[in-house]
């Protein structure tokens, strides 16, 4: 099988989600800037959830770098993470038109947390068809972003109902810890 159509039809699926979730920022109803006021929530949400969308797109494109072979198993792990990613749009906008309120502060991390371990599994997979001394394993390594990463999510979805903000807080500690590009693909590539 060819990863390239596996790469293409993800890229697509990204960029719809991206496009779906651009077109939930409504027109503000006045002409002047105190009209945006009300759509700060709903921007910041929007810009999280597009670092998010672009992190993973960033990081799946690495990581299919050093993938040599792909498999059925491969294609479906894919469709998982996609099918979590697809879901983002949505509690994104609750999230944004609720002002960050509990439910749908952790509903985003629910979405967030599946999207994290579909990831988790879709590199496990790959790594089951790999050799233990393939670029892909030693690049993957121990994957403490991956772990780290699932953890606040886990601590963030509870905490939601304790302070929505604070949670909120670790979703973004988690966008930054990925932000910062993670450079083992490429140094394990480039020996």
């Amino acid at each position: 099988m060819s990863k390239g159509r596996l790469e293409a039809f993800s890229d697509g699926v990204l960029a719809i989600i991206i496009t779906i979730m651009v077109l939930e920022l409504k027109v503000p109803d006045g002409a002047d800037l105190s009209a945006l006021q009300p759509l700060i929530p709903v921007f910041a949400s929007y810009t999280l959830s597009f670092v998010f969308i672009g992190i993973y797109w960033n990081n799946h494109h690495h990581l299919f770098q050093a993938v040599h072979k792909i498999n059925g198993n491969v294609l479906w792990a894919n469709m998982h993470l996609l099918f979590w990613i697809s879901l983002i749009p949505f509690t994104t906008s609750w999230m944004g038109e609720n002002e960050f309120l509990a439910w749908p502060v952790a509903f985003y991390g629910i979405s967030l947390w599946m999207s994290g371990l579909a990831y988790f599994i879709l590199v496990r997979t790959l790594l089951a068809i790999h050799p233990e001394d393939s670029p892909l394993a030693i690049a993957i390594g121990g994957d403490t972003k991956g772990y780290v990463s699932l953890a606040l999510y886990t601590a963030a979805i509870p905490l939601s109902f304790v302070s929505a903000r604070f949670a909120s807080l670790l979703y973004v500690a988690v966008a930054i810890i990925w932000f910062i590009p993670d450079r083992r693909i490429e140094k394990t590539l480039a020996k």
